[in-house]
């Protein structure tokens, strides 16, 4: 469905990646801004400074037989962005964020392959919700009150795990297609210890996706984390506080995240034993 008002590639911006005439088919998902032309996907490049970092990582970044990642498309210039947009190789395939156990090993495969990237200077200088959210929870801006909010930040400890580029939403944005690695796209990159892209990745299974809070213990084993229950703690609040910024927040969201807080908090399911 076509949001009322969503940008639209332009003719302008379709010759300019190669999409010549083709008329562009929105995509389902995401936030009803992505469109295909033929073999390319185009979508609004949000921070100029994150989409021309993450077109040329991702333009020289070595696949593996557990993952891969679309590539880049340069315009006919060479830039990467046009008039506010980017373009990416189409890969088929579908998200199926019930697969997280699959998520978390592509993602564990995806974070090995770039965990010698230094810390992008951006990162600081990025404002929106996401961004934003994730510099509360680790201490690099102020963040708002709120009975969850209090409580999660209360259970905040020191976290040892080294940090790295990740992804900080993994689990709506793996495809899966038969016969091919799964596919980690929609880079939204954060300097943090690996586990907390797994740890966002299972919290929104949890709230969003029905996986059950018995399975933490499982899906801790499967990520493989130091400092994994505190990495669940912080992701929790992430995505809280994002619902904060975005001025979402609502009852039916306290519904849907309260169980897991309460599972953290009070230690059920083996999850904060470490």
């Amino acid at each position: 469905m076509i949001v009322p008002g969503a940008p639209r590639p332009s003719a302008v911006v379709l010759r300019a990646f190669g999409a010549g005439e083709r008329r562009p088919l929105l995509l389902p998902g995401g936030q009803g801004t992505t469109w295909r032309a033929g073999g390319i996907v185009l979508r609004p490049h949000g921070d100029a400074r994150e989409a021309r970092w993450r077109s040329a990582t991702l333009a020289r970044l070595a696949h593996a037989d557990r993952f891969r990642a679309p590539r880049p498309v340069a315009s006919a210039d060479g830039s990467w962005l046009v008039d506010g947009w980017e373009a990416w190789e189409w890969l088929p395939g579908a998200t199926e964020p019930s697969r997280v156990d699959e998520v978390l090993a592509a993602g564990d495969a995806f974070h090995r392959a770039v965990a010698h990237l230094p810390r992008p200077a951006f990162l600081d200088l990025v404002d929106d919700p996401w961004s934003r959210a994730d510099r509360m929870v680790w201490g690099g801006a102020p963040r708002p009150s709120g009975p969850l909010l209090d409580r999660l930040a209360a259970a905040f400890r020191p976290v040892r795990a080294p940090s790295q580029v990740v992804h900080r939403d993994l689990l709506g944005n793996v495809l899966f297609a038969a016969g091919e690695p799964p596919a980690v796209f929609d880079w939204a990159p954060s300097w943090r210890p690996a586990g907390y892209s797994s740890a966002i990745a299972v919290v929104d299974a949890v709230c969003w996706h029905g996986v059950p809070v018995e399975r933490l213990p499982a899906l801790g084993q499967l990520a493989a984390v130091s400092d994994w229950p505190q990495l669940l703690v912080r992701a929790l609040a992430f995505r809280v506080l994002v619902l904060h910024v975005l001025g979402a927040w609502d009852d039916d969201h306290a519904e849907r995240h309260r169980p897991l807080a309460t599972a953290l908090l009070s230690g059920a399911a083996g999850t904060l034993d470490a």
